[in-house]
């Protein structure tokens, strides 16, 4: 029982060690943040050296239409429908 004791409260202390920098933050208020108006960086001093790596394979240019099957029938003639609207107006 006294080591059971013992093991929580050694417990609850590092719970309570750990949660303790939570309590550490800075009012915002206080704080200002200000930034320089223009930024400039400097490549001049940097050297980069390496090589250009291409794929190996050609790129083909002669492409062939693609051919689709059209899901929709087009219709050459609408002689039916045509007869059908002509005894309609008479």
């Amino acid at each position: 029982m006294v080591r059971s004791f013992s093991r929580s409260l050694l417990f609850g202390a590092i719970a309570l060690a750990a949660a303790a920098p939570a309590f550490a933050q800075d009012e915002e208020g206080d704080r200002k943040v200000t930034y320089k108006t223009k930024t400039e960086i400097d490549f001049e001093g940097l050297d980069v050296s390496g090589e250009l790596v291409k794929p190996s394979s050609a790129l083909v240019l002669d492409r062939k239409k693609a051919q689709f099957n059209p899901l929709i029938k087009l219709r050459t003639d609408f002689n039916a429908e045509m007869e059908q609207s002509v005894d309609e107006v008479k």
